[in-house]
């Protein structure tokens, strides 16, 4: 998005926004890569030196299952606060007292489904596990309406701050317990200690607390919070139950292979853009409260996520074998495979962004409740097809189903923003051309040098550069309209400006 739509100066009664979009994008991603980084490191060193397959697989059910119910726990509260033109001290305390209620039923529900959950999967661990899990979901809601009021008014470093805070103590608490000899318990533990990070240092930027409850007039939020929970409860079924569908209809090492490689493709997905989507909702409300047209705004999105995303995944599927062997040993080898298909599907799915904030935004939840059902049944139905053949059949399912995700929600897309369709064809075209480029050296290297089973870890490394210097050509020559955003973000960071103006 260009300056323009970043005007600093309040507009309808919003308050002014305390950085431009570009900048907001530059404090998401510098957090994002951090937490990342931090993340991954301890994600190598526990699965290469303490935990099998197996047991990363237990916990990833336990996760899985948790995660079904906390899709609750913000309560739509985010998205609620971030698109009121205005907003008072009152309203601030009713969210954050609503969000520590919810917090109760969330810890409460996961708990009680410990024992049955344990019982239906034949792991009695797994009782202890959602537990610990459990715990973990009474501290959140003092980082949920803190967050949320940053986002609005686009205080990005305080994200920055809750995020990569947050990644250290998960990270510096799973490794030591793993250490320890604590199983598949020490990733239960690391969530609680990043619960409690997240929700002091939230609190400590931008104070909300939940109490004194304040229960009065608060109606609007639960009539908003019970819609948009139900909305992305349904949508959670899809991304979150394939871990207990594999794992139900498999073996635990088939659904810890199984969640590492969805795992990588999250992680790096997130990596490459991920940050940036928690800065479009708030840009694009205020563009709505300006009355201007979505469009053009959808077009930059489009064309920044395909730019960037879609290289980054497909080199992913590419790098997949020898990045598996090298961070991982050959005790996780059969994620490989698997990987390859789980990023490549994420092509399809980064072509649509915002198919749940958007609706959102414009009013439009109802209809989106209904395509999210239908999303949700696709999913399910193609996984467990999938999974009939083994978990290598799962994950060639996500390619399927991305493709009916694309059927499904382009037009839906086009109604809400009425984006110029010969535009975003041409946008796909060259981010096309700029993802063929960057994969072409490693591709050669394959073809003429040195397989993937056999490619050193420096080969590698180099063809990867080779990729992205041809990638920043190509969309250059093609006159990508990214070019401008990245350059415009690269402003941003003091060390880049000096390049960029040079």
């Amino acid at each position: 998005m260009s300056e323009a739509t970043d005007a600093s100066e309040a507009e309808g009664g919003r308050e002014p926004a305390a950085m431009s979009v570009r900048g907001a994008a530059v404090w998401a991603m510098a957090g994002q890569y951090i937490s990342f980084a931090i993340q991954f490191c301890s994600s190598v060193v526990i699965s290469r030196f303490f935990l099998s397959p197996a047991e990363v697989g237990l916990f990833s059910i336990g996760l899985a299952a948790a995660l079904l119910v906390s899709i609750l726990q913000d309560f739509g509260l985010s998205r609620y606060l971030a698109a009121q033109p205005t907003l008072s001290r009152d309203e601030i305390a009713r969210c954050s007292s609503v969000a520590f209620l919810f917090s109760f039923v969330i810890a409460s529900v996961i708990a009680l489904a410990a024992w049955p959950m344990a019982q239906a999967y034949h792991q009695p661990a797994l009782t202890k596990i959602l537990l610990i899990i459990s715990a973990s979901y009474l501290f959140l809601p003092l980082a949920v309406v803190p967050m949320a009021l940053m986002a609005r008014s686009m205080q990005f470093h305080g994200h920055f701050a809750v995020n990569v805070g947050g990644a250290v103590v998960q990270a510096c608490l799973a490794v030591s317990l793993a250490w320890a000899g604590s199983s598949s318990l020490a990733l239960a533990w690391a969530t609680v200690g990043s619960a409690v990070a997240r929700g002091l240092i939230a609190q400590t930027i931008r104070r909300a607390p939940p109490w004194p409850l304040r229960l009065d007039g608060v109606k609007p939020v639960l009539a908003f919070g019970s819609r948009s929970s139900l909305l992305y409860f349904t949508g959670a079924l899809g991304t979150r139950s394939p871990d207990l569908i594999v794992g139900k209809m498999l073996t635990m090492a088939a659904v810890g292979l199984y969640s590492r490689a969805v795992s990588l493709s999250d992680q790096f997905r997130m990596l490459i853009a991920g940050a940036i989507g928690s800065v479009f909702f708030p840009a694009f409300a205020r563009i709505r409260d300006r009355g201007e047209p979505l469009g053009p705004a959808y077009l930059r999105v489009c064309s920044g996520y395909t730019a960037i995303v879609w290289p980054g995944m497909a080199g992913l599927a590419l790098a997949a074998q020898p990045l598996v062997h090298l961070l991982y040993g050959p005790a996780w080898s059969g994620v490989a495979p698997l990987l390859q298909w789980i990023a490549l599907s994420e092509l399809l799915f980064i072509a649509l962004p915002l198919n749940t904030d958007l609706p959102i935004l414009m009013g439009r939840m109802d209809k989106l409740m209904v395509f999210c059902v239908i999303d949700t049944v696709m999913s399910l139905a193609l996984l467990a097809g999938g999974a009939h053949w083994g978990v290598q059949g799962a994950a060639i399912s996500r390619m399927a189903y991305a493709a009916g995700y694309v059927l499904l929600y382009a037009r839906f897309m086009h109604e809400i923003t009425q984006f110029d369709l010969r535009a975003l064809l041409s946008i796909y075209a060259r981010s096309f051309a700029a993802m063929l480029a960057a994969l072409a050296p490693l591709a050669a290297t394959y073809l003429f040098w040195q397989s993937p089973d056999r490619i050193a870890f420096p080969v590698l490394l180099g063809a990867v550069a080779v990729g992205v210097a041809l990638w920043l050509m190509t969309l250059v020559l093609v006159r990508h309209p990214v070019v401008g955003e990245l350059s415009g973000m690269a402003q941003k960071v003091p060390v880049l400006r000096r390049v960029v103006r040079a």
